[in-house]
């Protein structure tokens, strides 16, 4: 393992997260982006669309799409925002809510399988590494964007 870049080893061990996620949500006719979607909606108010990408990581494009999916299987709503008369707030159905339940209880057990499986000590490791990462990349501190 020393040989691999830790890019090689994130990149590879997401996409490992991402076909379990996939593989268990394709038993329900679903998706990890679905189920990931899901679980960032307010189940309770919903959440403002402009907000939805920004939370999730994801392009306008992409989420878009996902919403469009969600919306034809009866997951979501689409109201308009009264705070903002251009953006709607995405709510959940009570399939929605349902779903979400569920993708909660698989999110939840992965984690308690990891920590079954890795030292206290080993998981903050993780966390703290994680945490320099996605500061040293959010900040420009590796490539500078005039570097281009």
């Amino acid at each position: 393992m020393k040989d691999k870049t830790i890019d090689y080893i994130l990149r590879t061990t997401w996409l490992t997260v991402q076909k379990m996620y996939n593989e268990e949500a394709s038993k329900f006719g679903s998706t990890m982006a679905t189920g990931f979607t899901l679980l960032s909606i307010d189940p309770e108010k919903g959440t403002p669309s402009t907000a939805l990408g920004p939370k999730m990581g994801v392009e306008a494009t992409s989420l878009s799409r996902i919403l469009k999916t969600m919306e034809k299987k009866g997951l979501i709503t689409r109201k308009p925002n009264p705070k903002d008369g251009r953006g709607v707030i995405i709510g959940l159905t009570a399939f929605g809510i349902e779903k979400r339940d569920y993708s909660r209880e698989k999110v939840l057990l992965f984690n308690e399988a990891i920590k079954n499986n890795v030292s206290e000590e080993q998981l903050k490791n993780f966390y703290e590494v994680a945490e320099i990462i996605n500061d040293m990349v959010s900040n420009k501190k590796i490539y500078n964007q005039s570097d281009s």
